[in-house]
């Protein structure tokens, strides 16, 4: 979560990731012939379960900036899970792909209905879950991390294979830390530090891309789009080799970020052809120590799952820019019994095979992708921006970046613009509305899209004019999602 805070003018990272329990090992997702466990079968098992944050940063967030009572602001939780809601779409079919899933834990109780998937508008009822959510709000965060809560959950976690104990719920606290900051077009940017990829290498392209006056060629150019995928294979390669938890590992933010470094980098890309071999740089030599690990080759076999994003602002001057996961639709698809909440599967962000900067450690957080970013001028912040996506997330509010301040476009047209994601010469993606003849201009100069476009990323943004006064929010049309102004009538009324 980053918030401005609009009195005191300070932007706060409130960092909730999620940690590895004391118990787990670097080898933890390797099978007896050292070999990794296929990703379909790790993702469902206890030891992916990270030891979750989100609730202590919530209430961390609440302690420095709430101004209504916590009570009151879990109230509508507890009653769309004690009455219910109906079923949307997208809920609808969730629970229908993740079906077999669901139905190895208590899940299969909530989610279905005499063995069959809840269809769309049928009632979603979670009495557990309203419990549980009593518990929180008579006894804030402390009745999830001590107790009755805390000692299911980790019996639940090693009933599947974890090794997670009360003891490391009891010990999780969240860090406070300040974003990373880069530049574009004289706009001043904060982001996510580590252990998110997300701020370092969003600021990496943007440093990377700030040079080639990409505005010269149409928005659907495919100049523009060669540019922005020989950036990503760059950034990507720095990404799977240095990228971790600063808490035990050594980041080379300074050089990947350093203007020598991103010069170099810029070298490497030719607007005539593709670079066959995008390879990590050498950071190391812009920082005085050098690293302890060696970069890992990582099996190519990840399904990258669904997160949330939400941006917030108001007439105070407040900022809000926060992303929140527990990696893929239902996590691990397990449900601590009685207490209806679903664990997450974020230590499969880990690397499955030891050895590099994001290998498996007790009580290290995982990499992730999230980039929580809020865009300044003079010192005001005047966008937000985030998504969903897993590593598409850091594209994705690059090109949004791009497409306002780089070709002025409204917000809305900014978001819905196509996007691409390629972190590789082998993992194309492309969203419908690119013009075959681009495709075709791209392929035929050595990139490899595909013929099926996909959906990338859902952007959710708020563009602040701080000349009017005027606030401006989009939805992503990618996934339901919704943009609410609330009015200021005075005296305590609100419309």
């Amino acid at each position: 979560m980053m918030v401005y805070d609009g009195e005191t003018e300070e932007t706060t990272i409130v960092n909730s990731r999620e940690r590895a329990p004391a118990g787990a090992t670097p080898d933890m997702f390797l099978d007896e012939d050292g070999n990794s466990i296929p990703f379909r079968e790790r993702v469902r098992q206890g030891t992916a379960v990270g030891v979750p944050g989100t609730l202590k940063g919530l209430e961390e967030a609440h302690d420095r900036w709430g101004t209504r009572p916590f009570q009151q602001l879990i109230r509508p939780a507890i009653k769309l899970a004690k009455k219910g809601f109906p079923v949307d779409s997208v809920l609808a079919d969730a629970i229908e792909n993740n079906q077999d899933k669901l139905m190895q834990s208590a899940a299969a109780e909530v989610f279905l209905s005499d063995g069959e998937p809840l269809k769309e508008g049928e009632l979603l009822v979670q009495e557990d879950l309203a419990n549980t959510f009593k518990q929180i709000r008579s006894h804030g965060a402390d009745a999830f991390y001590h107790g009755e809560i805390a000692d299911a959950l980790a019996s639940t976690v090693q009933e599947f294979g974890g090794s997670m104990t009360s003891e490391d719920l009891e010990d999780y606290d969240v860090t406070i830390e300040k974003p990373i900051w880069g530049e574009y077009q004289g706009y001043d940017i904060a982001s996510m530090p580590p252990p998110s990829s997300g701020g370092v290498f969003l600021l990496q392209m943007l440093g990377i891309l700030d040079d080639f006056d990409l505005s010269q060629y149409d928005i659907k150019s495919w100049k523009k789009y060669h540019l922005l995928a020989e950036t990503m294979h760059l950034a990507y390669a720095d990404r799977a080799a240095y990228a971790g938890d600063p808490e035990f590992v050594d980041v080379p933010l300074n050089g990947l970020l350093h203007p020598d470094y991103i010069e170099e980098r810029q070298s490497l890309i030719d607007l005539n052809s593709v670079n066959e071999n995008p390879t990590a740089g050498d950071p190391w030599q812009y920082e005085e120590e050098m690293p302890d690990y060696e970069p890992t080759e990582q099996p190519n076999d990840r399904e990258y799952g669904e997160t949330t994003h939400f941006s917030v602002t108001d007439r105070f001057g407040n900022v809000v820019s926060y992303t929140t996961t527990i990696e893929q639709v239902f996590g691990t698809g397990i449900m601590v019994p009685g207490h209806g909440f679903m664990l997450n599967n974020e230590l499969t962000d880990f690397d499955a095979i030891p050895g590099g900067a994001n290998e498996v450690q007790p009580n290290k957080r995982p990499l992730s992708s999230m980039t929580p970013t809020i865009v300044y001028e003079d010192d005001k912040p005047i966008l937000t921006v985030g998504s969903p996506g897993g590593p598409t997330i850091i594209t994705s509010v690059l090109q949004t970046i791009i497409n306002t301040i780089e070709y002025n476009m409204e917000l809305e047209d900014a978001i819905v613009e196509p996007r691409i994601y390629s972190n590789n010469l082998n993992s194309y993606r492309y969203e419908d509305g690119i013009p075959g003849s681009v495709l075709d201009e791209l392929n035929g100069m050595g990139h490899s899209f595909g013929t099926n476009p996909v959906t990338i990323g859902n952007v959710q943004s708020i563009l602040i004019d701080h000349d009017t006064g005027m606030f401006k929010g989009v939805a992503d049309f990618r996934r339901d999602g919704a943009a609410i102004g609330v009015e200021w009538k005075g005296k305590g009324k609100e419309k």
